[in-house]
């Protein structure tokens, strides 16, 4: 079994990255890290797949330093991309992180941490970011 991070380059990912190694290691089991950037993509934050994966790769501890990598499919959204990795992978739980939204329709979670927990098989960890 494994521990499935949905990463992003961001406050939230950062945040969602140390939750996700946290349950590595109390649960005792392998991270799988999941990156959410895609390459080509007309990006405003300018976040480059490879960088994304480096930063977080830095994060990890020895113990984990070997994680499982899964790139994010450039033609599929962010929602599917991780519902696939749990059918692929079969996790124990899956991390992610989560922004506040202000747009009251989308209930306080944006689409993709709302249709995750709606749709994924197993437990979901959403990590708020710092404020």
């Amino acid at each position: 079994m494994t521990v499935l991070l949905a990463y992003n380059l961001t406050p939230q990912g950062d945040a969602a990255l140390r939750v996700a190694v946290g349950e590595a290691e109390r649960r005792g089991t392998t991270l799988t890290l999941l990156t959410l950037s895609v390459p080509g993509a007309d990006r405003s934050d300018g976040v480059d797949p490879d960088d994304e994966l480096a930063h977080a790769r830095e994060q990890l501890p020895a113990g984990l330093a070997d994680a499982a990598v899964l790139r994010r499919d450039p033609d599929v959204l962010p929602a599917e991309a991780i519902l696939d990795a749990v059918d692929q992978v079969s996790p124990e739980v899956v991390v992610l992180g989560a922004r506040k939204r202000p747009d009251v329709g989308t209930f306080l979670l944006g689409t993709t941490t709302q249709r995750v927990l709606l749709d994924a098989p197993v437990p979901v960890l959403v990590v708020k970011g710092p404020r």
